[in-house]
């Protein structure tokens, strides 16, 4: 087992694990709704944080990013993507959106 991973080799090494559900365009569906589920979890527990006063845990926000993770991994394999080039081309977006970084200015008179 490895420390480090780069995007391409975790999307492999996840793809080990699924396989229940299914494939083609039901894998996509069932990707899509357990990548919905898992973020609501993570959105939930910092909802507890935030507004019921839990204690800050960061080892269950960092499972249930994982599994956010996996899903995600889960919808790229499905559609034939993958991660490392979804990953850059959001970065590319992002630097041609707000190329000195963030600002509100740009963020509400966006071009694109």
């Amino acid at each position: 087992m490895t420390d480090k991973l780069t995007l391409d080799e975790y999307q492999k090494l996840a793809n080990r694990s699924a396989g229940a559900g299914g494939d083609g365009e039901r894998r996509l569906i069932v990707s899509a709704l357990g990548l919905a589920g898992e973020a609501g979890e993570f959105a939930n527990l910092v909802k507890k944080m935030t507004a019921h006063g839990h204690q800050f845990d960061k080892k269950a926000l960092e499972d249930e990013l994982g599994d956010v993770l996996w899903y995600l991994a889960e919808a790229a394999t499905s559609a034939g993507l993958d991660l490392e080039n979804i990953a850059s081309q959001n970065v590319n977006k992002l630097i041609n959106r707000y190329p000195n970084g963030f600002n509100q200015e740009n963020s509400i008179h966006r071009t694109d």
